[in-house]
């Protein structure tokens, strides 16, 4: 199931990336994960946050159940199992252009 998921978050988050293409920036080739691994965020919290900073990037994870699936495990997760689920999206297509918004969600939701 958590393989499953993760495919279908690849195909999300590659959906993503060309309907914010001309939105965000070119990541940096060593992003820093550690506000997505330590964060403290509730799924609310994270929502919430999305929902405030990229209303479309949260308007497409929710129109989706297995990202919705796949966001409430890893905010559920230890700081260790997200790394791993990190490193099992990271090369999935769009990954690179969304792990930004993550970050940012991830470093703000604590203001939710």
């Amino acid at each position: 199931m958590v393989t499953r998921a993760l495919t279908r978050l690849g195909v999300t988050i590659g959906g993503l990336a060309l309907a914010l293409a001309a939105g965000t920036g070119t990541a940096s080739a060593d992003p820093d994960f550690g506000p997505m691994i330590n964060t403290t965020c509730t799924y609310d919290q994270a929502v919430a946050a999305l929902r405030a900073q990229n209303p479309m990037f949260a308007s497409y994870l929710e129109q989706s159940p297995p990202n919705v699936a796949f966001l409430h495990q890893y905010v559920n997760s230890t700081p260790d199992q997200r790394v791993q689920l990190l490193h099992q999206v990271e090369h999935n297509q769009g990954a690179q252009q969304a792990f930004p918004i993550f970050q940012q969600m991830f470093t703000t939701c604590n203001n939710f």
